[in-house]
């Protein structure tokens, strides 16, 4: 016994710096694994962050996009006369990959345009005329019955009633205008400074020649 004593002496040395190395490896495991886990979970809390960032913003953006399509929608309806014809803005198309506001920006522009008619086109000029023609010729006709009627009664109306029919009869060239700009309403388009030279250079040579004529 007296000689295995330090044996034995050695052997629990020997055990114990074992355990204690294997004791200092598993809180060196257990720290490292607690550390990992600390930094998964800091990852996954700022990964959630921005997660939940980025659906603040794109709900944002949705409800902004859905505003303004909402009031394309409206004007769209409003110049279009359609308001009762039409009901809510189309859904999204299915499969578009272009960007929101791309494509607002495009109906804005397209609306804008709407916003500013072209001009009647020439193919309207006969009509034009007609429009110049027949309105100088009613506002003269006009004319011509109230100096009928002032020569007729007599009096201040012998008077009144022939300037009253000169003056009729210069605006004569202008009536035609009515019509013209019932006709470019229509058309939906803009009553330019063309088509109203049309009607009253129509007008003005009914005019003078009605003048000429009857003199």
């Amino acid at each position: 016994m007296s000689e295995s004593y330090p044996a034995l002496i050695r052997q629990l040395a020997e055990l114990t710096a074992r355990v204690e190395a294997q004791r200092a490896e598993a809180e060196t495991w257990y720290a490292d694994q607690c550390a990992a886990a600390d930094r998964a979970v800091r990852a996954a809390t700022e990964a959630v962050r921005r997660a939940e960032e980025e659906v603040a913003a794109a709900t944002e953006e949705v409800e902004a996009v859905d505003a303004e399509a909402a009031h394309l929608w409206q004007l769209f309806r409003s110049r279009l006369g359609a308001a009762g014809r039409l009901g809510d803005p189309p859904a999204p198309a299915p499969g578009a990959t272009a960007a929101p506001v791309t494509l607002l920006d495009g109906v804005r522009e397209l609306i804008e345009r709407a916003k500013r008619p072209e001009e009647l086109p020439g193919s309207t000029n006969p009509l034009l005329v007609l429009f110049g023609v027949l309105g100088a010729a009613a506002a003269y006709a006009l004319g011509a019955g109230a100096r009928l009627v002032g020569d007729r009664y007599g009096g201040d109306l012998a008077v009144g009633m022939p300037v009253l029919a000169l003056v009729v009869a210069l605006l004569g060239p202008f009536v035609g205008l009515a019509p013209a700009k019932l006709l470019a309403d229509r058309r939906h388009a803009a009553l330019g400074p063309r088509p109203v030279a049309v009607v009253v250079a129509a007008g003005l040579v009914t005019t003078g020649l009605l003048f000429a004529l009857v003199r």
